[in-house]
């Protein structure tokens, strides 16, 4: 974890805050330098303050703070600018990046291919139709898994080391992968699938389908019991279920 006792104009993004004693915040922010870092805003709950309208999900900022502790201190905020604000279904798939995000990455660890996937995809949900939300979920969700450790091969068989045969039913289990035993636990999917995950591709029903089935088991075997709020808002929310 970074020891810097002072941060100047880091590029970052505020995943979360929740109030911080009488008049402040701590914000939960993704920097694209320093990973997750835990900063106090004060005075940004007061009316008048410059900070109340920055410390919001997906604004831009630079942002420069000091402390040595895992709880560090704001000391100023830029907005940025250059980002479309998601809408609508698209924002509430924007609160689902941010809380895996919040959930999953340690603070003080740099992510910084993820922290310019976390943008691209912000743009993207910003720009596209509904139908395209499935696929670019399914993407950052891939990304995520990667990137802290958790990436799993798609298309060689686990048991055999052999390549996956597209024609052929698997069976996926998070810690070892995917192999063709039938009866064993785990996620069933299609060969097809499986290529079509190794190679980022998503044009398919049947592999969106799948995909989503074998992505949200992998990422409940990360998180552990604590269900996603967001994910389950969705859910009661719109037909748009990650």
């Amino acid at each position: 974890m970074s020891t810097d006792a002072r941060i100047n104009n880091e590029p970052g993004f505020v995943l979360h805050t929740y109030p911080f004693k009488e008049t402040s915040v701590v914000a939960e922010i993704f920097t694209r330098g320093h990973g997750r870092v835990a900063l106090i805003a004060r005075g940004a709950r007061r009316p008048a303050s410059a900070l109340r309208g920055l410390m919001q999900p997906f604004t831009p900022l630079l942002l420069s703070w000091f402390g040595k502790a895992e709880l560090k201190t704001l000391h100023a905020a830029e907005w940025q600018g250059g980002l479309v604000v998601p809408q609508g279904r698209a924002l509430m798939c924007g609160f689902y990046l941010n809380e895996l995000l919040l959930r999953l990455l340690a603070r003080g660890d740099a992510h910084e291919v993820l922290y310019d996937r976390y943008v691209d995809t912000l743009d993207q949900l910003a720009g596209e139709s509904t139908i395209d939300f499935e696929r670019i979920l399914r993407r950052f969700e891939k990304s995520l898994l990667s990137e802290i450790g958790y990436g799993a091969t798609f298309d060689v068989d686990a048991e055999s080391g052999v390549a996956i045969d597209p024609n052929a039913r698997y069976v996926f289990q998070p810690e070892r992968g995917a192999t063709r035993a039938a009866g064993q636990p785990g996620c069933p999917v299609s060969g097809r699938t499986l290529l079509d995950l190794a190679e980022d591709r998503f044009d398919r029903p049947a592999t969106l389908a799948e995909a989503k089935m074998l992505m949200r088991a992998l990422i409940n075997h990360t998180l552990g019991t604590k269900p996603l709020y967001t994910r389950q808002l969705l859910r009661e929310l719109t037909d748009l279920n990650p």
